[in-house]
C-alpha cells in the first residue's frame, strides 16, 4: 500500500502529461500537491518538513534553470547575430540530408557535450542547434533526448558512475576486491551493453524521426540510411568501449565522441555510405502545430548571412573548450571553480536542506558568459543584444513553473524518510515493492529502477546514488553478479534520460516547443523501453555465460 501511495504522484504526472496532453506547468503543480498529501498522511511527515523539502526543491530548481537560461540565451544571441544562418549554410555544405545532420549534431556532438558537461546540457545545446538548421522543434527535442542516453554513464567525466560508487563503500567492505578494482570492473560491464546497444541507437532514433516527422510517416527513409547510421554508431561505440575497458569511467564518452565526430564528418562530406536520395521534412506549411509548440523564431534558417563559418562556430568551440578544461580534475580548474559556492542557509533549520550552487562550475554560467563574448565577437548592436535577453526571459516563463514544482516534488519524495516513524523514503519503498513482486526475475526489472530514479530526479547520478546500494544488496540476496546488477542500475538511469521530467521540460524550453511535453514523453517512452529491455536481456545472457563478481 505504501508503495502505491508513493507512486501515485508519478502516475498522475504520466496520465496528465502523456495521456491527457496537459503541459508540464499544469501537471507538475498538481503532482506536487498530491505528494504533499501523501507525505502528510501515509508518511506522517510534519508540515514543517514537507514545506522545508518543497522550498528547498524550489530553490534547487535553479540548478536546471541556470542551464536552460544559458542555453536559450546563446541560441537567441546566435540567431540575432546571423551566426545560426551561417552555421545552417555550413551544414548544407556537408550535407542537406536531415538524417545525417541529426547523427552529426545530436548523436556525436551531443555525446561530446555529455562527456564534458552532462546534466541535460547536450539536449540544451544540440536541440536548439537542430532547430536553427530547420528541424521542427519537437523533432529536435525528441532526437536530442533519444541520443543523450548511451554516453550518459560516463558523462561529466564519469560522474554518474562515481555517483554509484559513492554509496557502495559499506557494501564492498566484505568484497574480494578493493573499491577501486570494483569501479574499474563496473566501468567495463557498463560499457559492454551500452556499446552493443549504442551501435544501433543512431538507427533507432532515425526510425522515430522519419516515422513521426517525415511526409511519408514511415521508417523506410531511416532504413535507407541504415549503413551510415550503424557506421556512425560504431565510430563512437568502439573507442567508447576500448576506453572504458582500459581507462575506467572518466573518459569513454569524451574520447568516443572526439574520435567518432571527425570520422563521421569525413564520411558525410565524402559521401561514404550516404544514400543518393536526400531526405527532408515536409514544407513548413504542412507541419502539425504540435511540432512547433510556442516557438516564434522558425524562419531564421532561411536568412542569409555573410558571417564566416569559423566565426559563427567560435562560441560553440569556446563552450566545448571551457567545459573540457573545467571538467578534467587533473587540470586544477575544476577544484577551484567548485569551491566558488553560493550558499543559502538551511530551510527551517534542516541541515539537509542547505542549498549550495557552484555558480562558476554550472554549464549555464559558461553559456551566459560566452553569449556576452559573442556580442563582441559578432559585433552585435545594442538593440540585438537587448532583444536576445528579452526573448530569453520570455521563453523561460512556462518552464520556470514546471521546474519549480517538479523539483519540489522530487526533493519531497527523496527526503520523505525524515518522519517520526523512521520509515524509508517513497523512492526506497517503491523499489522494495518491486523486489518483492519480481524476485528471481530481478535482472529483467533492475534497469527499470534506474529509469524510475532518473524519471523522477532528472539525473542518472542521483538515480545511482539512490539505488546503487539497494541493487547491490538485492544481488547479494539473489546470489547473482553484483557488478552486472549495479551496471543495470547505471544503464537504466541513462536510458531514463530520454523521458525524465526535468530533461523533457528543459529540452522543450530550449527549442521553444512549450506545451507538448506530454507528446514527447509518450514518444520517447518507446525507445527508452526498447533500449532498457535490450540491456536487461543482454545482461541476463551474460549472467548465464560469465562468472563476474
Amino acid at each position: 500500500m505504501l508503495a502505491f501511495m508513493a507512486v501515485l504522484p508519478i502516475i498522475v504526472v504520466v496520465i496528465m502529461m502523456a495521456a491527457l496532453n496537459y503541459p508540464a506547468k499544469k501537471a507538475l503543480p498538481v503532482a506536487w500537491i498530491l505528494s504533499c498529501i501523501v507525505a502528510l498522511t501515509a508518511w506522517g511527515m510534519e508540515l514543517k518538513t514537507v514545506f522545508g523539502a518543497s522550498i528547498y526543491g524550489a530553490i534547487k530548481s535553479l540548478d536546471v534553470l541556470l542551464v536552460i537560461f544559458g542555453a536559450v540565451l546563446i541560441l537567441n544571441t546566435l540567431k540575432l547575430s546571423g551566426a545560426m544562418a551561417s552555421i545552417n549554410n555550413g551544414f548544407k555544405g556537408i550535407t542537406t540530408d536531415r538524417r545525417i545532420q541529426a547523427l552529426i549534431v545530436a548523436w556525436l556532438f551531443g555525446a561530446f557535450i555529455e562527456g564534458a558537461a552532462g546534466f541535460g546540457t547536450p539536449a540544451a545545446l544540440a536541440g536548439p542547434l537542430l532547430v536553427g538548421l530547420g528541424f521542427p522543434p519537437l523533432a529536435a527535442a525528441m532526437i536530442a533526448l533519444i541520443y543523450n542516453s548511451i554516453p550518459v554513464p560516463f558523462g561529466v567525466v564519469g560522474v554518474p558512475t562515481f555517483g554509484a560508487m559513492s554509496v557502495l563503500e559499506q557494501s564492498l567492505s566484505s568484497a574480494p576486491m578493493s573499491i577501486e578494482a570494483f569501479r574499474f570492473l563496473l566501468s567495463k560491464w557498463i560499457a559492454v551493453p551500452q556499446a552493443v546497444i549504442g551501435t544501433f541507437v543512431p538507427l533507432l532514433g532515425l526510425c522515430f524521426l522519419t516515422k513521426f516527422f517525415g511526409e511519408e510517416r514511415s521508417i523506410k527513409p531511416a532504413l535507407a540510411v541504415a549503413p551510415f547510421a550503424i557506421f556512425a554508431g560504431l565510430a563512437f561505440t568502439i573507442p567508447f568501449l576500448v576506453t572504458a575497458w582500459f581507462l575506467a569511467n572518466e573518459l569513454p564518452s569524451l574520447i568516443g565522441a572526439l574520435i567518432g565526430l571527425p570520422i563521421v564528418l569525413w564520411a558525410a562530406k565524402s559521401g561514404f555510405l550516404v544514400p543518393k536520395k536526400n531526405w527532408d521534412f515536409p514544407e513548413k506549411s504542412k507541419w502539425d502545430e504540435t511540432w512547433i509548440g510556442v516557438n516564434n523564431n522558425l524562419d531564421q534558417e532561411d536568412e542569409k548571412s555573410s558571417m564566416p563559418l569559423w566565426l559563427a562556430w567560435t562560441p560553440y568551440f569556446l563552450i566545448a573548450t571551457i567545459l573540457v578544461l573545467t571538467r578534467v580534475p587533473s587540470l586544477g580548474l575544476k577544484g577551484w571553480m567548485t569551491q566558488q559556492v553560493l550558499t543559502i542557509p538551511p530551510v527551517f533549520g534542516f541541515s539537509v536542506f542547505t542549498y549550495k550552487l557552484s555558480y562558476l562550475f554550472s554549464p549555464g554560467t559558461v553559456f551566459a558568459i560566452i553569449a556576452l563574448i559573442t556580442v563582441i565577437l559578432h559585433r552585435m548592436t545594442k538593440e540585438q543584444t537587448i532583444n536576445a535577453w528579452k526573448l530569453t526571459f520570455k521563453q523561460l516563463a512556462s518552464p520556470l513553473i514546471a521546474l519549480v514544482f517538479g523539483v519540489a516534488m522530487v526533493q519531497l519524495m527523496l527526503n520523505s524518510n525524515i518522519n517520526p516513524s523512521n520509515m524509508d523514503s517513497m523512492m526506497v519503498e517503491m523499489a522494495k515493492a518491486a523486489v518483492n513482486i519480481f524476485g528471481s526475475a530481478w535482472p529483467l526489472v533492475s534497469p527499470f529502477v534506474g529509469v524510475l530514479g532518473s524519471f523522477i530526479s532528472g539525473s542518472n547520478t542521483v538515480s545511482n546514488i539512490l539505488f546503487a546500494a539497494f541493487q547491490f544488496d538485492v544481488a547479494t540476496q539473489l546470489n547473482i553478479s553484483h557488478t552486472l546488477i549495479v551496471a543495470l542500475q547505471v544503464i537504466g538511469g541513462a536510458m531514463g534520460n530520454m523521458i525524465c521530467v526535468n530533461n523533457i521540460v528543459a529540452a522543450c524550453a530550449t527549442v521553444g516547443a512549450i506545451g507538448v511535453e506530454g507528446i514527447l514523453i509518450r514518444r520517447n517512452f518507446i525507445p527508452c523501453l526498447i533500449c532498457t529491455l535490450a540491456a536487461a536481456f543482454f545482461v541476463m545472457f551474460l549472467l548465464k555465460v560469465t562468472n563476474i563478481y
